[in-house]
């Protein structure tokens, strides 16, 4: 037996060294896009992250941060370290795992043999690198997230639970309980994803002290171990919390005492509470009573840790989302509140009609009267029309017109009605557990099309032929078997090479999948108990997280990082299904030693090997610095003492990063408009940071309190009035204070038609408004008005993208200036657009792009490729505007910089690079643009051949890819025929389905022609020139006939409003020649006829509802 726990130390030891040289070797040398950024510069200065917060993350990524020894270009790579050694750790526990529950399946009376030895080493072996090289764990294993150490506490207290049971005669084995309560408490301060463990290892404890089980027990064990879940996360979690601040309300508010009192009380009353009750359980001797009390205590130890956030955020650091400085706060904060929630078990459809809402309110701290004060927080819980809500409302989002149709292509509903409950369980089966879970699975265990993401259907608004259907190409698990493959995505052969090259295609022959399935049935077999074990856990880190998120349609990325548990317990099975092909062998007349070792190897060989070898190229991210470079990118393309205002996770995060742990630009003051819709953002912008002074405000800081969470634009005339004295008058004026019905006052501006003097330079603009309800514009709206106006351009004001503001600002892009890489809003209107001089020096002599051109660096799809497309993009722009200026040597420099920074090795040529091309030819280097060329459109023509094959209902499926390629085939024939590039010319006219595209092409250039014709014949009927209206609209016709009947539906439809609007003008100005001439054309009458037809249907509707006074709308172009 001492020779067993040796070498079961010794080669789990082994196998975590393999696993953390893996992700130390492979693990991205700085921050990498999405939360890494913002996780790593708040770890590096224990600052306050996004809700609900990672305190114990934070202080141990504090801690590795120290080994870059004052080498700040260091610290993101020893967070990510902490990551990969976290990950090595998981494997070590899963090691011992496996060989503890293969260690069980051998009867308890038999002496385990040295080949059983071998076969358990092999089980724990190949499960543990099975799990080391799958392409979930692996991704969340190399870089600075808290997935990596959450699976980590996962895994350590599932094994803990099996020590215990394997200890549970030992007088001493309830400190394995408290110890995992421990361990649980701290988990919390990295994610709650840890607390579904606990449903299995409750069914541990329940086994081993009840052997001779019974229904009635086995049901109440399952119902206890929810009840414990629920008790740590609705209680515990919260409460202890809530409870806080509870007390420290009534004793500041009703007692008088200063603020933290009631929290300082609260505490001081449970820690008495705990003393005194583990002194009554000592002195009566109850050690059930002793171990809970022990087990709450440490929990709480553990879940201390959020009390760093708390001290950091009242430290007022950089980074202070939320700012939660007390106990009130601390329950938003951990409660989620500014994400909103979710319906679980009864909710509404995406189609129920809210007929009331409650108003939340909060506590606040009010400094002046030294209370907490109650304030409106924004919209409470909604009520809905009786019949518009059902239990496991799956279908429920109406935020975006995109999740509903999405819901509708998966639900496979016709129309705007409400959905059924048959319905609401389509979507949940098909997109929530097959497309958002068991893809995920197969992916890890079968294998992977691609790293491109996919919704799942196929959705264009340019080709809707494909609408609805299967997504075939991207994103889907693939086995390698070629007419498995074949049948679920079409053909596997002779693939496109950017289908075949994609370094996330992976083929794994399911073969970790039949390993793991061989091991599942051989534990169920063996031993019923510990499989039902390893299955809860398997459900409630899998499809239980797929019932409680109710993910909808669209997500933003790909979510397979939070069902690493499952996974985890499904390599479990795949090394216990190496000990059951052992012992499915034993007739085998082979001597058992060299069964065994053959048994091991080959499936060591079969799966994580063969893992590894499918896994690693799009794994290795050691030479990725994108995140890093784009982020100095943008702060270097700014001003000095600048604003840049930012939007998402990937244009704000990367910058945290990089001006927080690396101190670059810290004069540049990064304002998240997204977050300044939050009171407590827009009040920490009117602190200094680093060398950034405080962003300028004319309002006082009061004006954005929780409560004040809209103000209301109601103009009193059109005059045009100074910004700036429009927000002053906020503070004076009574006239711009009213009451809503509930008492509250509301804000008003009275004024809007605005300007911004800037010296000589005046910035104005009009905000739209209903004449009758004017207009409501948000917390972040009014902070933009109020920086514009206090600042008056004395400090640069950039952002990442001007069309957010269009809504509040419609005429804000002509007062753009790109410089760089960010848009400035300047005081006077800008004639280009761009600062072609700071841009082309920033370009092509201060960027660097992070290692794109690195032909052993891996560019993942979803941002980086993209990110890297747009950055070939803007060189193209900036060598435009050299061309318009006829410096041909400069625009060929930027555009060999171009190809040179963003070869086609690693970003293909495509539709985004017809004007890269064309510039070439424009600047005479006729040679590479029609390079170019030929390779975008080697790549259209390939594809097409491609989808060509796909038959029947996969036909449709790729039809509307199919004819955009032929759209962009077209695109490139019209400029390489401009240029007479014969040999790109010829090689598009071998595609026979080229030439109908050319002619709705051609059409579409006579379109736009004949819109000019068409506008200056109106114009000339309303001036009464009638003759030239008559020419004018009369020219028109043999070209729009063609149009009308193209094999176009969106080329027809536009047709059909052009001819109605010419039709219109005819009657109305009596061009009777014109009215004649379409009568009498039948293609042209039947077009007015239907029309017609559908106004009279309309009119007769309208009647029957009861409305009088029905006017035809007139048909305007």
């Amino acid at each position: 037996m001492k020779k067993y726990s040796l070498i079961n130390n010794i080669l789990g030891w082994a196998v975590f060294l393999i696993a953390s040289i893996v992700y130390l070797i492979t693990a991205e040398p700085t921050a990498s896009w999405w939360d890494c950024g913002e996780y790593i510069a708040t770890a590096y200065k224990l600052q306050v992250g996004h809700p609900p917060g990672a305190p114990t993350f934070q202080l141990f990524g504090r801690i590795f941060s120290l080994f870059a020894g004052g080498d700040v270009t260091k610290v993101a790579y020893m967070i990510n370290a902490m990551s990969a050694i976290c990950s090595g750790l998981t494997i070590l526990m899963l090691f011992w795992t496996i060989t503890m529950l293969a260690k069980k399946l051998i009867a308890k009376t038999q002496e385990i043999s040295t080949s059983q030895m071998i076969a358990i080493f092999g089980s724990g072996v190949v499960g543990a690198l099975a799990y080391t090289f799958s392409d979930t764990f692996w991704y969340s294993a190399v870089e600075g997230e808290v997935y990596a150490m959450s699976s980590f506490f996962t895994a350590l207290v599932f094994w803990a639970i099996l020590k215990w049971e394997s200890q549970a005669d030992d007088r001493h084995n309830l400190r394995w309980i408290i110890l995992i309560t421990f361990l649980i408490g701290i988990s919390i301060g990295v994610h709650l994803l840890n607390l579904l463990a606990i449903p299995a290892m409750a069914y541990v404890f329940y086994f081993k002290k009840y052997p001779n089980t019974t229904k009635k027990g086995f049901i109440w064990a399952g119902i206890l171990s929810f009840f414990m879940v629920a008790i740590i996360l609705y209680f515990i979690v919260p409460m202890i919390v809530s409870l806080a601040g509870k007390f420290e309300i009534f004793f500041v508010n009703s007692m008088g005492l200063p603020f933290n009192s009631g929290t300082i009380i609260y505490f001081a009353l449970i820690i008495g509470i705990i003393v005194w009750g583990l002194k009554y359980s000592k002195d009566k001797v109850k050690p059930l009573l002793n171990t809970i009390i022990l087990s709450f205590l440490f929990l709480l130890i553990g879940y201390s840790t959020f009390f760093i956030l708390v001290i950091r955020a009242n430290a007022n650091t950089p980074i202070n989302e939320n700012a939660p400085k007390d106990a009130v706060a601390l329950l938003t904060y951990l409660n989620r509140e500014q994400y909103g929630s979710t319906p679980v078990f009864y909710g509404p459809y995406y189609t129920s009609r809210a007929i009331n809402q409650d108003i939340a309110t909060k506590y606040t701290k009010d400094v002046a009267s030294k209370k907490y004060i109650k304030e409106i927080s924004g919209g409470g819980e909604i009520e809905y029309a009786p019949g518009d809500e059902t239990i496991f409302p799956r279908m429920y989002s109406a935020q975006e017109e995109k999740h509903i149709q999405f819901y509708k292509y998966w639900a496979g509903i016709n129309g705007d009605r409400k959905p059924t409950f048959a319905e609401n369980l389509r979507y949940f089966f098909r997109y929530q557990v097959n497309h958002m879970y068991w893809r995920y699975f197969m992916w890890n265990f079968a294998g992977r099309q691609n790293d491109i993401q996919s919704f799942g259907v196929n959705h264009s608004n340019f080709d809707p032929e494909s609408n609805g259907t299967k997504d075939v190409l991207n994103g889907n698990w693939i086995s390698g078997i070629k007419f498995i493959d074949q049948m679920r995505l079409g053909p596997q052969s002779n693939l496109p090479k950017e289908m075949a090259n994609n370094a996330g295609r992976n083929t794994l022959f399911f073969l970790p999948l039949l390993l793991g399935i061989a091991g599942l049935i051989y534990q169920f077999q063996k031993d019923k108990k510990d499989a039902f074990v390893v299955f809860l856990l398997f459900f409630m880190t899998g499809l239980a997280i797929v019932m409680y998120l109710n993910q909808h349609p669209t997500q933003p990325r790909e979510r397979d990082y939070a069902y690493a548990g499952s996974f985890y317990a499904f390599a479990i099975w795949i090394g216990l299904g190496v000990y059951g092909i052992y012992d499915w062998l034993k007739k085998i007349k082979i001597p058992e030693n060299i069964k065994a070792i053959a048994v091991s190897v080959i499936c060591l060989i079969a799966v994580p090997i063969l893992m590894a070898s499918q896994e690693w190229d799009d794994h290795d991210r050691s030479g990725r610095y994108m995140a890093r470079e784009f982020a100095r990118n943008y702060l270097e393309s700014c001003e000095k003492d600048a604003i840049l205002i930012t939007f998402g996770d990937n244009d704000t995060f990367p910058l945290w990063y990089i001006q927080e742990v690396e101190g670059v630009r810290p004069d540049v003051r990064i304002l998240n408009f997204t977050l300044s819709g939050m009171h407590w953002y827009v009040e920490q912008l009117y602190s200094k940071i680093y060398d950034s002074e405080k962003a300028p405000f004319t309002l006082p800081k009061e004006y954005y309190r929780m409560g004040l969470n809209s103000t209301l634009i109601y103009p009193q005339n059109d005059e045009v009035v100074e910004l700036k004295d429009a927000l002053k008058q906020l503070t004076t004026d009574p006239n711009t204070t009213t009451f809503s019905q509930n008492g509250d006052s509301i804000k008003v501006i009275l004024s809007n038609n605005f300007k911004i003097t800037s010296g000589e330079d005046v910035f104005t603009f009009s905000i739209p408004v209903d004449p009758r309800q004017g207009k409501q514009i948000v917390r972040n709206e009014l902070m933009l008005l109020d920086i514009l106006a206090t600042n008056a351009f004395e400090r640069p004001i950039y952002t990442m993208s001007p069309s957010y503001f269009t809504k509040l600002i419609p005429n804000i892009n002509e007062y753009i200036q790109q410089e760089g890489l960010v848009y400035r809003i300047t005081p006077k209107p800008q004639a280009g657009n761009l600062s072609l001089e700071k841009t082309t020096n920033l370009f092509m002599n201060k960027f660097q792009w992070g290692g794109i051109k690195d032909p052993n660096t891996y560019l993942e799809d979803a941002v980086t490729i993209n990110n890297a497309r747009n950055m070939r993009q803007q060189h193209m722009l900036i060598a435009r505007n050299y061309t318009a200026m006829g410096q041909k040597d400069m625009a060929i420099k930027i555009l060999d910089k171009a190809v040179q920074e963003f070869p086609a090795s690693k970003i293909y040529f495509d539709r985004y690079d017809i004007q890269l091309a064309e510039q070439y030819c424009l600047n005479g280097e006729m040679k590479k643009g029609e390079d170019i060329f030929n390779q975008i459109a080697d790549l259209y023509i390939n594809d097409i051949k491609y989808y060509n094959r796909f038959t029947s209902r996969k036909a449709r499926s790729v039809a509307s890819v199919r004819n955009e390629a032929l759209q962009y085939l077209a695109m490139v024939y019209s400029v390489a025929d401009t240029y007479n590039l014969t040999n790109v010319i010829n090689k598009i006219k071998t595609v026979k389905e080229i030439n109908s595209f050319l002619e709705v092409q051609d059409l579409q250039m006579k379109y736009n022609d004949l819109i000019s014709i068409v506008n200056s014949a109106a114009q000339s009927a309303r001036s009464g020139n009638k003759d030239i209206a008559n020419s004018q609209f009369l020219e028109v016709m043999v070209p729009l006939e063609k149009i009308l009947l193209s094999q176009s539906e969106e080329l027809v439809n536009r047709g059909k409003e052009l001819l109605m609007f010419v039709y219109s003008n005819a009657i109305n100005y009596q061009l009777k020649p014109v009215e004649d001439k379409i009568m009498s054309n039948p293609t042209f009458n039947n077009i007015i006829q239907d029309y017609a037809r559908q106004q009279q249907a309309q009119m007769q509707a309208q009647q029957q509802q009861g409305q009088s006074n029905i006017s035809v709308p007139g048909v305007n172009f």
